[in-house]
C-alpha cells in the first residue's frame, strides 16, 4: 500500500509507518473513532489498488474515506469504483450514511471520480456524500476489472 502512496520510493518508508499505524488504530486523523477498515484490489499477488476509511464526526459527517489510489496501469479499469462500492457497503453496515473525502481542488481527476459516484462539494477541500448509498446505486458508473480480487486488510 505504501508502495502505491508514494510516488517516490524515498517516502514509501513514512507511508508504511503512517498506513500501519492508521490500521492498527494508533494513528487517528482529526476527529476519526474506531472502526476502520481497508481493502485491496489485486492482480495476482500483486497490491493494485486500495482504499481505507473510518468513522469520524468531521463536518458533521459519520465517516471519511481516508486514502483510496490505484496504480497507473489499473486507472480506469473499474478497480477504484469496485473499491468505493466495498468501503460504502462497509459504511452502510455501521449505519454510517454522510461520508465526507479531502481532495485537493487541483485534483481534477478525483474530483471527477468522485462526483461521478455522487459526492458533492462541501468546501473547498471537502466533498460529501450526503448518503453514500449513492455510491452503491450508480450501476453506470462500475465497470468491474478483470483483474480486481479484493481482500480486506
Amino acid at each position: 500500500m505504501a508502495r502505491i502512496r508514494a510516488a517516490d520510493p524515498q517516502t514509501e518508508e513514512a507511508w508504511t509507518a503512517r498506513i500501519s499505524a492508521y490500521l492498527a488504530g494508533e494513528h487517528h486523523p482529526q476527529h476519526a473513532l474506531l472502526p476502520r477498515v481497508s481493502y485491496v484490489a489485486l492482480d495476482d499477488d500483486a497490491v493494485v489498488g486500495y482504499i481505507a476509511g473510518h468513522l469520524s464526526r468531521r463536518y458533521g459527517c459519520a465517516g471519511e474515506l481516508q486514502w483510496i489510489n490505484v496504480v497507473p496501469e489499473q486507472r480506469g479499469t473499474g478497480v477504484a469504483g469496485e473499491l468505493l462500492r466495498l468501503l460504502a457497503k462497509w459504511f452502510v453496515k455501521q449505519k454510517a450514511f454522510c461520508i465526507c473525502v479531502n481532495v485537493d481542488p487541483a485534483n481534477i481527476a478525483a474530483r471527477t471520480f468522485y462526483a461521478k459516484h455522487g459526492a458533492e462539494k462541501l468546501h473547498e477541500q471537502w466533498l460529501v456524500w450526503n448518503d453514500i448509498r449513492t455510491a452503491l446505486n450508480n450501476e453506470r458508473a462500475h465497470k468491474r476489472s478483470s483483474a480486481f480480487r479484493p481482500r480486506t486488510v
